[in-house]
């Protein structure tokens, strides 16, 4: 359904180190960037995997709120290793990982939130 999406950051430069950090155990890098001289004034950084940005954060004014994001993650090795590297580069732990069965049975994710305060997820869907 979605192509991608993108929220704006307070911090661009803290933003993308954290994302940088949080996403690389999901297999996801930074795969664009576009400078504000390119945009006419905001910063853009683009995430994904195999040169697809679909994921993007840019420098301006943060929204009011928390959005939720969720990752999908390959298996739950991956599922507790984002949680880790997220809590590292300055998230904070909004639900540790493991299952959640009012989702469905096989529903293993991970929640931090970001420096805006912003809900990421990493999830898997598959039995171990």
């Amino acid at each position: 359904m979605l192509d991608h999406v993108g929220i704006p950051v307070s911090d661009y430069q803290r933003a993308k180190a954290f994302y940088l950090m949080a996403l690389a155990p999901l297999g996801y890098d930074l795969v664009m960037e576009v400078a504000s001289e390119e945009t006419g004034g905001a910063s853009h950084a683009g995430f994904g995997a195999q040169a697809r940005p679909q994921f993007w954060i840019g420098s301006g004014k943060p929204i009011k709120g928390r959005v939720h994001f969720a990752f999908a993650a390959k298996d739950r090795d991956a599922v507790d290793a984002f949680y880790a590297a997220a809590l590292k580069a300055g998230g904070k732990d909004n639900g540790a990982p493991g299952l959640r069965p009012h989702y469905h049975a096989n529903y293993y994710g991970a929640f931090v939130l970001d420096p805006d305060g912003h809900n990421i997820e990493a999830v898997c869907h598959l039995p171990t």
